[in-house]
């Protein structure tokens, strides 16, 4: 697929002050995209549409260059220390994501431009650390593979990870477009991660996203480069043929990644869930989706936050996780799993 262009562009006029705001707006000028102002990239208003379906479709496509002025991190992420805000937001369509519901009425992609004084943040978090490892997530908000080659911030977030001799990064993309982050210096300090799933899911709940081929093509580009290489199945499905189309996954997976070292891979597996708000939202964003919804065939499960979430039934599960393991055994036997959920 090609890389993402936004069709809308909004600056903080504050973000003109910083190289990577000027850079970016000479880009889109140059582009002949259209440019608007906005006093701030919380409170964006005017996005074109005559209804809030259209409204939410065109702000998908919207970018929006502002400044991090919160530089104290999210650090309630289960698989990292932090989480480094570069970017809010996503372009892809994916019928069950959760930032359906946690990004609400702002589905717009925004980029920070202060990436100084967000990376001093981050070395202020790794020295009080020090001499433990720290990790940073830079994709719990947002897939900034989808957006960096227009940035290139996560190209120079991992750059600093790699200069540092106690801070990780690890993020997670559904998006092909890896080429220009092939050649950065993480020095096997950022692990590159990517959420894959079988064809029935990709084609059906994923649109505006990379291929299921493509995603593979990316995965061995990435460990043909040296990085450490993750994969997230999520959401694992019980589509009709669910146990033919995630052995077509592993199988090709591995014939992708044939020759690269493997020697410290990882596998992250989640099973569908979703909440009763975030059900509502999703019909009313996309009416006719296949997605299978349904309460009564599913277990109710209370989440961290007294938020409860429907997964599968315990039997269901069970199925699902021993099938996922045993096609990574097959596959992979040297692969770690890290948590199946």
């Amino acid at each position: 697929m090609k890389p993402f262009v936004p069709k809308l562009v909004y600056f903080e006029p504050e973000a003109l002050s910083y190289p990577l705001g000027k850079e970016l707006y000479e880009k889109f000028t140059q582009m002949g995209i259209e440019i608007r102002e906005t006093t701030s990239h919380n409170q964006v208003r005017g996005i074109p549409g005559e209804t809030e379906l259209a409204r939410y479709r065109n702000a998908k496509s919207t970018l929006v260059v502002g400044v991090r002025r919160t530089l104290k991190f999210d650090s309630s992420k289960p698989s990292a220390e932090y989480a480094i805000p570069l970017a809010t937001g996503c372009m892809g369509h994916c019928h069950y994501c959760y930032l359906q519901t946690t990004l609400g009425s702002k589905p717009y992609i925004r980029v920070y431009v202060n990436l100084d004084d967000i990376f001093a943040q981050a070395q202020k978090y790794i020295n009080e650390r020090a001499p433990e490892i720290t990790r940073f997530e830079a994709a719990c908000t947002s897939d900034i593979v989808g957006i960096d080659h227009l940035t290139h911030s996560l190209k120079k977030a991992i750059e600093f990870i790699g200069a540092t001799d106690y801070g990780r990064l690890r993020f997670v993309t559904k998006y092909e477009h890896v080429d220009h982050l092939l050649d950065a210096r993480h020095n096997g300090k950022t692990r590159f991660r990517f959420s894959i799933n079988s064809r029935y899911v990709i084609n059906h709940f994923e649109p505006g996203t990379s291929s299921f081929d493509g995603r593979l093509a990316a995965a061995r580009k990435v460990a043909g480069a040296g990085y450490k290489l993750g994969f997230v199945v999520a959401p694992i499905y019980r589509h009709e043929g669910w146990e033919r189309g995630y052995f077509e996954l592993f199988q090709e997976l591995a014939r992708q990644l044939e020759g690269m070292d493997l020697s410290d891979l990882t596998f992250e597996l989640i099973q569908h869930r979703f909440t009763k708000p975030a059900k509502r939202v999703i019909e009313q964003r996309y009416p006719k989706t296949r997605l299978d919804l349904d309460e009564t065939k599913r277990k109710y499960k209370w989440g961290r936050y007294g938020i409860g979430k429907y997964v599968y039934r315990d039997e269901e599960a069970k199925e699902l996780e021993d099938t996922m393991r045993r096609y990574i055994e097959q596959f992979f036997p040297g692969a770690y799993v890290q948590y199946f959920t």
